[in-house]
C-alpha cells in the first residue's frame, strides 16, 4: 500500500466539569487528550471514504460539503489498550474535525482552528441531532478550554494529579441529552454548575467532589440513567484515597475523571482500580490543534 500524501492527527476530549449545564449556555471545562482519530489522505482519485465498521455518518457530510476528491482513511489514533475504541473520548467529534481538517487541507483552503470548529460543529450537530459542541471545540483547538455559549477560551495548564478510567461499558449521549432538555426544573442546577465550573481551577478536587453530588441529584430528578454501579465504585475509590471522581460526559458508562492531591494518592487509587479490574486509560493533555504531517515526497504548493 502506498504512503499517504498526508496524515491528520486529531485529539479526543475529557470533560472535566459542566456537563449537561453547558447545553443551557453555562460554562464547562474540557481537556483535549492524546487519544483521538487519525485520517490518512491520498490525494488522487475519486472521493473514497474508509472508516471502522463502515460508519461514515460524521465524516461523509464534511467531505462532501468541501467537495474534495481523494481517498480518506479514518482510524483510531492511539486507542486505549484493553478497552474498546468507544470509551467516551469524543470519537465522533474528533472524526468530524479530522474530516474537515483533511478536506480543507486537501483542497488548499483555510484549515485554521476557528474555521474547522465552526464547520465541524454545524455538521456534528446536524448528524447527532443534539449537543453543545464542547467535544468538537476540544478536538479543533486542543489544550484545556472553558466553553460557554458555544465559545471556547483557553485555560492555563494548572491541573492536579489526574487520572481517567473506563467504566467497562459504552454509553450513548443523545438519549440522555434529550431527557435533560425535557426536564423543566433546570435553573437551579445550571446556576450551581456555573459556580463549580468557574471555580474549578482554584480547587479541582473539591469542585469535582461537589459536581459528583450535584449531577447525581440532577439525574435522579430528571430521570437520567447517570451513575452506574461501576462509576459509583470508581468515584468512591477516588474519595477513599483523598481525591474525587465523577463521570466525564453524559454518564451511564464510558469514562470517569479523577483528581488527587499527590502522585502517591493517585497510584493507590489506580492500584485499587486494578484490583477491581477497572481499566486505567493513560492520557496527557494535548496542547495543540490537530496536526497535519505531510509525506516527504508530497509538495504542499
Amino acid at each position: 500500500m502506498s504512503v499517504p500524501d498526508f496524515t491528520v492527527y486529531v485529539p479526543g476530549k475529557v470533560i472535566l466539569l459542566g456537563e449537561y449545564a453547558v447545553l443551557d449556555g453555562a460554562p464547562a471545562v474540557v481537556m483535549a487528550v492524546n487519544r483521538g482519530v487519525k485520517c490518512e489522505v491520498w490525494r488522487k482519485g475519486p472521493l473514497t471514504i474508509e472508516t471502522p465498521e463502515t460508519d461514515s455518518r460524521f465524516v461523509k457530510p464534511a467531505l462532501q460539503s468541501i467537495r474534495t476528491n481523494g481517498r480518506f482513511r479514518f482510524t483510531a489514533w492511539n486507542p486505549p489498550a484493553g478497552a474498546d475504541e468507544k470509551v467516551g473520548l469524543g470519537s465522533s467529534a474528533a472524526a468530524c474535525v479530522a474530516a474537515v481538517t483533511a478536506g480543507l487541507t486537501n483542497t488548499r483552503q483555510n484549515a485554521e482552528p476557528p474555521t474547522v470548529f465552526q464547520m465541524a460543529k454545524k455538521i456534528h450537530h446536524e448528524v447527532q441531532g443534539s449537543g453543545s459542541g464542547i467535544d468538537v471545540a476540544a478536538s479543533a483547538f486542543g489544550g484545556i478550554l472553558r466553553y460557554e455559549n458555544g465559545a471556547p477560551t483557553p485555560l492555563p495548564f494548572k491541573l492536579p494529579y489526574m487520572s481517567v478510567v473506563w467504566s467497562g461499558t459504552s454509553a450513548k449521549t443523545g438519549p440522555r441529552v434529550l431527557r435533560y432538555q425535557s426536564w423543566s426544573e433546570r435553573r437551579a442546577f445550571v446556576q450551581a454548575s456555573t459556580k463549580l465550573s468557574t471555580a474549578f481551577l482554584a480547587d479541582p478536587i473539591g469542585n469535582l467532589h461537589a459536581a459528583r453530588r450535584l449531577l447525581e441529584g440532577m439525574s435522579k430528578e430528571a430521570g437520567i440513567d447517570y451513575m452506574t454501579p461501576q462509576l459509583a465504585l470508581i468515584a468512591d475509590l477516588a474519595e477513599s484515597h483523598g481525591g474525587a471522581a465523577k463521570p466525564s460526559g453524559a454518564g451511564g458508562g464510558d469514562i470517569a475523571v479523577a483528581a488527587f492531591p499527590s502522585a502517591d494518592a493517585k497510584q493507590l487509587f489506580l492500584d485499587a482500580c486494578a484490583q477491581h479490574r477497572i481499566i486505567s486509560i493513560p492520557v496527557v493533555p494535548y496542547p495543540t490543534p490537530p496536526q497535519v504531517r505531510f509525506a516527504e515526497s508530497t509538495r504542499r504548493d
